[in-house]
């Protein structure tokens, strides 16, 4: 004898009850979607909580003497404009000599607090310049772990992407470098150097005159705030030149390199502490070749294509 046992009509009732309407059920590809977006999310939150400890412990200060310093003339930019902070003469630092201000320094870090803090106001919110000071380099730890999820994803995929986010939210050398409190120009210049490298990658494999124009104002945003600004001016080059030896040239490369390097480096001249180093010192010149050399393709190609026969261009 065979016994069936059929559910009661209330848990049929129950099932149903949670069971979503078919107007709300994902398809795959939106939930892998789904899934993508709240890890990058959980990720964003956990690379900016990772590095309150010291606000939270002790509470919110800036740490050691270089953050102090910039502290104090983003103070100063804050109370006296940009004309006024240009022109200033510190009589504080470099005690006894004084210190020209506008022109001894990267003024990137403090123009991107002041330009937050200005934002706040505009929206009402009543914070110090001091607690903006304090959490610039957090918040910008965090938006560093999206560039590096789309930088990844753009040279592999978006698995790749998820990876690279996760690593350089929790990196210790990183946290070290952008805890709060610590007030200083590689708090938004790994930023601006991951940036900058997704954006000029992303000119190559498109072509867009467009995203060369965010690398060079990338690269320009890096300049004005770490001198760290010569690997991108010297790995960059060196990637290009690995593509031109490989046989990979191709006009997309020809269109970001050109625009990246040349608009980049008229930005960049236009920093008073950089001024025409960019085409006067030595760790520049990698680059200068390599435009030149970029020519020198562009002018073979163009032959190319002008003669039909390839025995002829060979012969040329």
């Amino acid at each position: 004898m065979v016994v069936t046992s059929k559910s009661s009509p209330m848990a049929q009732d129950l099932l149903h009850s949670f069971t979503l309407p078919k107007t709300l059920r994902l398809k795959t590809k939106q939930q892998e979607l789904l899934i993508r977006v709240t890890t990058l999310c959980l990720i964003y939150v956990l690379a900016f909580i990772t590095r309150l400890f010291s606000v939270l412990r002790y509470e919110s200060m800036i740490h050691e003497f270089d953050p102090y310093f910039n502290y104090r003339t983003t103070l100063y930019l804050t109370r006296h404009g940009l004309a006024e902070f240009w022109n200033w003469f510190d009589s504080e630092s470099w005690y006894p000599l004084g210190r020209i201000v506008g022109g001894t320094l990267y003024p990137g870090l403090m123009l991107t607090a002041a330009a937050i803090h200005h934002v706040l106001r505009l929206l009402r919110l009543a914070v110090h310049i001091r607690e903006v000071c304090v959490l610039t380099a957090p918040f910008f730890a965090s938006n560093t772990a999206l560039v590096a999820y789309f930088f990844a994803k753009e040279c592999w995929d978006s698995g790749a992407g998820i990876a690279a986010a996760a690593l350089i939210a929790i990196c210790p050398g990183y946290i070290s470098r952008s805890v709060a409190g610590s007030y200083d120009n590689e708090g938004v210049a790994i930023f601006a150097l991951l940036l900058t490298f997704y954006l000029f990658v992303k000119a190559v494999n498109t072509g867009s005159l467009a995203w060369a124009l965010g690398a060079a104002f990338g690269y320009f945003y890096m300049v004005s705030a770490w001198g760290g600004y010569v690997f991108i001016i010297n790995l960059v080059p060196l990637y290009v030149l690995v593509l031109l030896v490989t046989g990979r040239y191709s006009l997309r490369l020809y269109v970001a390199y050109n625009c990246m390097y040349v608009l980049g480096m008229l930005l960049a001249m236009q920093i008073r502490f950089v001024g025409f180093q960019h085409v006067q010192s030595g760790e520049h010149m990698a680059a200068m070749g390599v435009f030149f050399l970029l020519q020198v393709f562009f002018f073979l190609d163009w032959v190319r294509h002008l003669l039909s026969d390839t025995k002829l261009f060979q012969a040329f």
